[in-house]
């Protein structure tokens, strides 16, 4: 089987005053997580960055855009909201929060980027998607991506009551935790991002970095002579250690610790 071929891609060029970009995902926001939460909204609102770019996976698991009257939801509302009011703002969906609509991105002010998206800034082209269209190794989830975003099943999925759609994605979360319990490993980090079908995505693209996030394996790696890519840390300051962020900028590509208040 041949490798996928580069999916219609968004071009994004970044005003010539930006002089930093800070790229974030997996940040799996839940009611369950506030240490991960406080940085996150300390991050935001206080970053000297000029933009942020969320490459999906903001919410632990979003299961339609009625999911935003819910009480912690409401508080990442008003947080990206505030953010978007003083800087841009920008979101990729991951396949955590594919189901994010119309209505969440009004009421958040962000811009929303197709996967993937090439971002034109400080005299480089980078290529950004979420990754989890990369992993091909993970046929059963490739599967189920195919099958959840066509319409059919999000009609299905999204005409059940809203307590319906919350009960599922808690206990496919549960049931994912349990797995991780029994095996010491996390589902998440059974398959990689293809590293030829990236290297053909940024042929096809004309850009030379990609950048992206869902492996949870944060770190550098050259792909191919001129070509590499970035990986997107996850965050989790509640059971672990881990929060980073992707800084572009003037100077070059930085790793950096979230801002504090």
């Amino acid at each position: 089987m041949g490798l996928p071929a580069l999916p219609p891609t968004m071009r994004w060029s970044a005003p010539a005053h930006w002089q930093a970009i800070d790229v974030l995902s997996d940040l799996h926001l839940s009611a369950a997580t506030p240490r991960t939460f406080d940085a996150f909204a300390a991050h935001l609102l206080h970053t000297p960055a000029d933009a942020i770019v969320l490459l999906g996976d903001v919410f632990e698991f979003w299961v339609g855009d009625d999911q935003r009257d819910q009480p912690f939801e409401r508080r990442c509302l008003d947080v990206l909201a505030q953010t978007a009011r003083r800087r841009h703002l920008a979101f990729m969906a991951g396949n955590r929060d594919f189901l994010a609509g119309d209505a969440l991105r009004e009421a958040c002010g962000w811009q929303v980027l197709s996967d993937p998206t090439v971002l034109q800034a400080f005299d480089r082209s980078w290529l950004l998607t979420h990754g989890d269209e990369l992993c091909l190794a993970d046929t059963e989830y490739q599967r189920f991506r195919t099958l959840s975003r066509g319409d059919e099943w999000q009609r299905a999925f999204l005409a059940q009551p809203l307590s319906a759609r919350l009960a599922q994605a808690t206990a496919a979360r549960a049931a994912s935790e349990a797995r991780k319990r029994e095996t010491g490993i996390d589902p998440e980090l059974w398959a990689d991002v293809d590293p030829d079908a990236a290297a053909a995505w940024l042929r096809a693209a004309g850009a030379s970095t990609l950048v992206h996030g869902h492996t949870h394996r944060p770190g550098a790696e050259t792909l191919a002579p001129g070509l590499d890519r970035q990986v997107l840390s996850d965050w989790d300051l509640d059971h672990g250690k881990r929060a980073e962020v992707l800084r572009l900028s003037v100077r070059g590509l930085d790793r950096l610790p979230p801002v504090s208040r």
